[in-house]
């Protein structure tokens, strides 16, 4: 008799646990999405990236319980392109946005007076509506949908809430801070709360608002900071820490080399730049913060990355790329290289390292399929799920990534387009239809160009390059017929010369003791640091 009372009783609590288990794989919520997206951050303007300079123990930590994808790129060296990319998952010559939103074109670029072959070709200037963004394919399956900070994909009417997202704060079509970095912010998307507030932080504490009142439904946020994008500004605090930093590792004798058309900057210790980026840093922490206080940390996949390289030449100048050659805006790979992080929480493979070559149009169908929502191959055609990688498998696909930029660019680029695959890099340039070739990753800095070497790889990676930029309808730049070349070199003289000049001073102005941009320091001396 205790024999049967002991069976029945033992099927009895295998039938329940059965259907708690059963239960509890109904009730499991979906994972959390918290996209971070910096703009114009350099692929070495962290710690965990190789920075001595500047400070990022909030995204450091992040990166060490991430899968940190090496060969990270973004699909374009300038940032509206990269960031419709993400959203749409298809390379920016389908999309058609390929460059920033507001750069001339055709015969407008004359008015710049830069004096150069081809008249940059035209370009879509807002997300097209009938793309389904990530945010739209995450909204429809019930999905929470947030949106922080810089968005520079359209006017009104192309709005991130035109585009798949319930809450917007602080994107409209302008690409910069509008009031700077501290309040009044200028911003119609963004009400100001107080003078002084830092737009960092300020975007960090809207988003874990929004996460600490979305924690029990899920949720897919994206902040894109306007940092650390120019102007570049900082508190007097800030910058005197990386001040005295700089002080102590020895300010180098000159910052400056020149490019071909432009000086790019060599070292890292602009004080200003080094305060904007910690105090971006500071707000990664306050979101990651938000997740664990409100118990989401374990079921919130955590996506960090930057748009493009960091700005070494044009704009302020800010930051050096160094190993790799060049910046935002350049064809080589300190324009599209980037760190490139994806945290997994319930994945058993943090702090693996992999080299396998990853672009922004992989994020959408990852994210996707990490979610167990439903991939949506004809839209994010141009990415690949990383979930196998993730999971720390191999993947085993020899896949050609393209770049298209038929524009100059504002920090020294030319209009140029790329291909890679397999460990070859070939860049067309339009003004000549020369081509470069490089091996990579042994020749990081892109200064050992080998076509003569391996000609018969270079032809056939630009036939390739030349098949698919006319199967997907890109657009050329053409000859400008009244280019003045005489105009052309005493512009680029004068670069040689008295830009130079003008930048190492500047550099060693904002290094001096005195050091004072104004009396409020950028209105940041309104409240406290």
């Amino acid at each position: 008799m205790k024999k049967i009372v002991f069976f029945f009783g033992l099927l009895f609590i295998v039938y329940f646990s059965s259907c708690n288990s059963e239960k509890d794989k109904l009730n499991l919520k979906k994972p959390n999405v918290l996209f971070i997206l910096v703009d114009d951050l350099g692929y070495h303007d962290l710690g965990i990236t190789g920075s001595t300079f500047y400070e990022t123990p909030n995204i450091d930590k992040l990166g060490e319980q991430s899968v940190w994808f090496k060969n990270g790129y973004a699909s374009s060296r300038v940032c509206s392109p990269s960031r419709a990319s993400i959203l749409t998952g298809k390379f920016t010559a389908r999309h058609g946005i390929t460059d920033w939103i507001g750069a001339k074109v055709g015969k407008d670029w004359r008015t710049r007076n830069r004096h150069d072959k081809l008249l940059p070709a035209d370009y879509v200037r807002a997300l097209p509506k009938q793309d389904i963004t990530i945010a739209e394919a995450f909204k429809n399956k019930g999905y929470a949908t947030f949106f922080a900070g810089k968005w520079h994909l359209g006017d009104k009417g192309s709005y991130p809430e035109d585009h798949g997202f319930d809450i917007n704060k602080g994107g409209f079509h302008r690409g910069g801070p509008s009031g700077g970095f501290f309040a009044p912010f200028r911003n119609p998307k963004l009400k100001d709360k107080k003078e002084g507030e830092n737009l960092t932080l300020r975007l960090a504490n809207e988003t874990a608002s929004f996460i600490k009142q979305n924690k029990e439904k899920p949720f897919f946020a994206y902040l894109s900071f306007y940092a650390v994008h120019a102007p570049i500004q900082t508190t007097e605090t800030k910058w005197k820490k990386y001040r005295d930093k700089a002080d102590s590792l020895g300010v180098a004798k000159s910052g400056y080399k020149m490019e071909r058309v432009l000086p790019i900057r060599q070292v890292q210790d602009n004080p200003i730049y080094g305060g904007l980026v910690e105090t971006m840093d500071d707000a990664v922490g306050i979101v990651l913060k938000a997740l664990k206080d409100n118990g989401l940390d374990k079921n919130t996949i955590v996506i960090f990355t930057s748009d493009n390289g960091g700005v070494a030449s044009g704009d302020n100048y800010s930051t050096s790329n160094l190993p790799l050659r060049g910046g935002k805006g350049y064809q080589w790979e300190g324009g599209i290289r980037e760190p490139f992080f994806i945290k997994v929480p319930w994945l058993k493979t943090k702090e693996l390292a992999s080299d396998f070559p990853v672009i922004h149009t992989d994020f959408y169908p990852t994210l996707l399929d990490l979610a167990g929502v439903p991939l949506q191959p004809e839209q994010h055609i141009d990415g690949i799920s990383l979930k196998p990688i993730l999971e720390g498998k191999h993947i085993n696909l020899e896949r050609p990534l393209y770049w298209h930029y038929p524009h100059y660019g504002n920090q020294g680029g030319e209009p140029s387009s790329i291909i890679q695959q397999n460990g070859w890099k070939l860049i067309h340039y339009w003004e000549d239809n020369r081509e470069e070739l490089f091996k990579l990753p042994s020749t990081e800095k892109d200064e050992l160009n080998v076509i003569t070497k391996h000609p018969k790889i270079a032809q056939k990676l630009s036939n390739q390059l030349r098949s698919w930029l006319h199967e997907v309808g890109a657009k050329y730049p053409k000859k400008d017929i009244e280019f003045d070349s005489i105009k052309r070199q005493k512009r680029l003289i004068n670069i040689k010369t008295k830009k130079l000049e003008s930048l190492e001073k500047n550099r060693l102005k904002v290094l001096s003791k005195d050091f004072k941009p104004n009396e409020n320091w950028w209105k940041s001396k309104i409240t406290k640091d």
